[in-house]
């Protein structure tokens, strides 16, 4: 009924997990794309299995106040950056990625 699945998620271990969860701040994962990539629509379909433990960011650099990126990485897109330092260009690699994040995972424990 109605109120046991109210007290089943509104109880103490479901507080206590949420607790857990909004005390810790999920790292931010850099995206620079534009559009069309197909390469970059690739590569986000590659993060949907990761997609609960970051924050996607997604920078287009063809925008015109994003020229420093377009300087920088107009060969290489889609290029990743995970809490503002460089991790990956290309495409995803989904065991550096994984091994990163929970590397930041343990730190947050």
């Amino acid at each position: 009924d109605r109120m046991s699945m109210h007290r089943t998620l509104c109880g103490r271990p479901a507080l206590q997990l949420c607790r857990m969860f909004s005390s810790r701040s999920l790292p931010t994962l850099t995206l620079f794309t534009k559009d069309p990539c197909p390469l970059c629509d690739e590569a986000k379909e590659l993060l949907q299995p990761f997609k609960h433990r970051f924050i996607l960011q997604q920078v287009d650099i063809s925008l015109p106040e994003n020229r420093q990126w377009w300087d920088k990485y107009k060969w290489d897109i889609p290029v990743f950056h995970l809490n503002g330092q460089y991790l990956m260009k290309h495409g995803v690699d989904a065991a550096l990625l994984d091994k990163l994040l929970q590397d930041i995972e343990k730190k947050n424990m």
